[in-house]
């Protein structure tokens, strides 16, 4: 009896560091840090983390989404640009700051569902699709701005530098936009879709949903938040970049990966794991520039990252088989 009781509680630990894995992951490589750079735990540093995770973060919110329905988004950084962009044209020829913003995250939109329909209505291979996609919009982005920046006047500073009391505005918009989404995924219809399209996507068919209607929704959410992430860069710049944007879909599949969205199987993965999927990748990129690790080493370093979420993915879904 007494093996048994050591059993199922040896059980119940490994499941929690399982079901938890990130959130311990997080707190290690905050300790681990914190012993090899004192500035680390500084306010400064931790909201300068923050501002720096938000654009992660939001990006990586859309990326999950896909993740879950069993699909991948490479576009991500490219719609940032081109949206971007769009926004600086049209604050140079008049429109008002908050309108221009507005309309460029919906242009983002639009090129998510433009993806969505080829990927949902041609059954086009997403990886095809989005990598298609990002090196349409960069050169797009590269032709229309002929590579120059385009400045956004002052218009919308305040979404990319503002403060509220002493948060940056960029950290409320990213926690506006996980509460929203969390509330999506689980407490919408739309949401257990999602999850039933990634799960089993003929089942999902057969049970009544309507799957194409939903992954192109689910593109157009990826596309809207790449959109409104590039806002809040262009707004901090105070101008919109032609090449803003370039490698931030690694970020943000590594931040939805670590956060325990599976890229082996669908239906796997929550907006709070992603969260702190972000985090991690915002600690570590601070930490790494605080211990002035070269930046080649840095692209490097979040490659084997993304390498070793997933195979932390594959053992812990063979210990949950097991």
């Amino acid at each position: 009896m007494s093996d048994m009781v050591r059993m199922n509680k040896s059980e119940k630990i490994v499941n929690t560091v399982i079901k938890y894995k990130s959130a311990f992951i997080l707190l290690l490589l905050c300790v681990c840090v914190s012993l090899l750079t004192p500035q680390f735990l500084s306010w400064t540093n931790i909201m300068n983390i923050a501002r720096q995770t938000t654009t992660n973060g939001i990006i990586a919110i859309g990326m999950a989404c896909v993740i879950i329905i069993g699909g991948i988004d490479l576009s991500v950084g490219s719609v940032l640009a081109f949206s971007t962009l769009i926004t600086g044209l049209l604050i140079t020829n008049g429109v008002p700051g908050f309108w221009a913003g507005i309309l460029g995250v919906l242009f983002g939109g639009v090129i998510g569902i433009i993806s969505g329909l080829l990927i949902a209505e041609l059954d086009l291979p997403p990886f095809i699709v989005t990598l298609a996609s990002m090196s349409i919009f960069r050169g797009f982005t590269m032709l229309v701005s002929g590579g120059m920046p385009v400045s956004l006047q002052n218009e919308i500073s305040f979404f990319g530098a503002g403060y509220i009391g002493s948060v940056p505005f960029p950290v409320i918009i990213l926690m506006v936009v996980f509460l929203i989404m969390w509330f999506v995924m689980n407490r919408t219809k739309f949401g257990r879709h999602i999850y039933a399209i990634g799960g089993n996507e003929q089942t999902a068919s057969l049970s009544g949903i309507n799957v194409k209607r939903d992954k192109i929704l689910v593109y157009g959410i990826s596309g809207l938040l790449a959109a409104l992430s590039g806002i809040i860069i262009a707004a901090r710049l105070n101008s919109a970049q032609p090449d803003a944007g370039n490698g931030y879909e690694m970020d943000a599949i590594a931040a939805a990966v670590i956060g325990g969205c599976s890229m082996s199987q669908g239906g796997i993965g929550t907006m709070g794991g992603v969260i702190i999927g972000s985090f991690i990748i915002g600690v570590l990129n601070n930490a790494m520039n605080l211990l002035n690790v070269s930046p080649f080493w840095q692209t490097s370093v979040k490659g084997f990252v993304i390498l070793i979420a997933i195979i932390i993915d594959r053992m812990t879904t063979r210990v949950k088989k097991a």
